[in-house]
């Protein structure tokens, strides 16, 4: 049926070789070391996000924010990884739609889509910008792209769905 390495379990079908590569890739980007100290603070890879972000430009519906592809948020190839995207896109994202819905709704994600076009590199400096699609009385959509400012090559493409939960009356 199938054997066990570990606590793994690999089909009976598979060629060693194959499971050795794939092992060898996981332990080269130490998917098996352990977390320790700072590392393991709640929220800490928040606190690498926002460090990095610096708004450029706020309008009403718009946010336009820049950052560098420091190492902490690089992935194994040096280039910015796909997690990093993510919480980016959240962060530029939550703040546009915060130019639109009241402080008092609160903002609830429901959706994230990401498009992974192309790469930043390592130390490039990109463009964040993000744009309200549609805001309304239930919801708001923000769309956001992420250009390298040197080439500007569009690297990155992200759509949010925030739902607005009303307020508690007490």
């Amino acid at each position: 049926m199938a054997k066990a390495s570990g606590s793994t379990i690999i089909s009976e079908d598979m060629i060693e070789q194959n499971v050795n590569k794939v092992v060898g890739f996981f332990d080269n980007v130490g998917v098996s070391a352990s977390v320790t100290g700072q590392l393991s603070s709640k929220d800490f890879y928040s606190s690498i996000i926002r460090n990095l972000l610096s708004a450029d430009r706020v309008e009403r519906g718009r946010v336009t924010c820049s950052f560098s592809v420091k190492p902490v948020v690089s992935n194994y190839f040096r280039s910015l990884h796909g997690g990093a995207v993510g919480a980016i896109a959240e962060r530029v994202s939550i703040a546009c739609a915060r130019t639109m819905v009241a402080e008092d709704k609160e903002l609830f994600l429901g959706e994230i889509s990401i498009s992974y076009l192309s790469t930043a590199p390592e130390n490039a400096e990109v463009i964040v910008d993000g744009s309200v699609v549609r805001s309304g009385r239930n919801l708001t959509v923000v769309a956001t792209e992420f250009t390298v400012k040197k080439t500007r090559k569009l690297v990155y493409t992200t759509r949010a769905t925030f739902y607005h939960l009303p307020s508690a009356k007490l």
